[in-house]
This record gives structure tokens, C-alpha cells and sequence, in this order.
């Protein structure tokens, strides 16, 4: 098991001004910022992206919305980092997820689900390395 996940804060939970407090969530709960910048994605780089869900019927919404703003890419650190941060940020329809998860706080819909937490060490791995070369890591 790994020791980072990536995670990305999404348009909506910007414009929602969520930001403090997701951040607030992730350091309550052990995790170590190692990355974070703040950045609008172009459509080709949120298609870029989430390529691996090409072909699904919401690939063309998510590209959208992901690019509809700005969101906050951040690399986390602890350990089995991946599985801690999936409990931490709850189901991904908000409607389901546990009270006190960043999604109930934060999200609205599956859309506008306040977050992306990676789903395996390896997409971690990837997704850290697509917005993050190894000179903006601090780990």
C-alpha cells in the first residue's frame, strides 16, 4: 500500500468557497499537504485526464464541468494514504455519504461531489505525476 493519493477539489466546491474547509478536513485527519497549486484545466487537459473513462456517458459532462472553473490539485501523504482518503471523503453521490465525509459537506450531486480522491495506489501515482513534476513535491 501506498503513502500519497491525489485528490483534486472541484469547480463547484471553489465557486462554494469550500476550499478551508476541505483543506481543514485533510489535516484533522493526518494527512500532509507534499503538493497543491490551484489551476483551471483546458478541455483537452480534463479529457486528458479522465481518459480512462472515455466512451462512459458522463466522460463528456465530466470534461466539461472539470473545465468549467478553477480546482485545487493537491498530492497527500500518510500512510495506506489511498484507502484513508476514500474513507475520509465519503460516497460518491453526497446524498449517500456519511456525515462528516468532505462529500457530505461539501458536495451537492454525483457531478458536484465537492472532490476527486484516486481509486488505487497506481492511479495516485499517475494522476500526482500528471499536474505535479518531482520539483513542486515536498516529500
Amino acid at each position: 500500500m501506498g503513502n500519497i493519493t491525489f485528490t483534486m477539489i472541484k469547480p463547484y466546491a471553489v465557486e462554494k468557497q469550500c476550499i478551508g474547509k476541505i483543506l481543514e478536513s485533510i489535516n484533522a485527519h493526518g494527512f500532509e499537504i507534499v503538493a497543491m497549486k490551484m489551476v483551471k484545466l483546458t478541455k483537452e487537459q480534463a479529457a486528458s485526464f479522465y481518459a480512462i473513462h472515455k466512451g462512459r456517458p458522463f466522460y463528456d459532462d465530466l470534461v466539461d464541468f472539470m473545465s468549467s472553473g478553477p480546482i485545487v490539485a493537491a498530492i497527500l501523504k500518510k500512510e495506506n494514504a489511498v484507502e484513508a482518503y476514500r474513507t475520509l471523503i465519503g460516497a460518491t453521490d453526497p446524498a449517500k455519504a456519511a456525515e462528516g465525509t468532505i462529500r457530505a459537506m461539501c458536495g451537492t450531486d454525483i457531478q458536484r461531489n465537492a472532490v476527486h480522491g484516486s481509486d488505487s495506489d497506481e492511479n495516485a501515482v499517475r494522476e500526482a505525476a500528471f499536474f505535479f513534476s518531482m520539483l513542486e513535491r515536498f516529500d
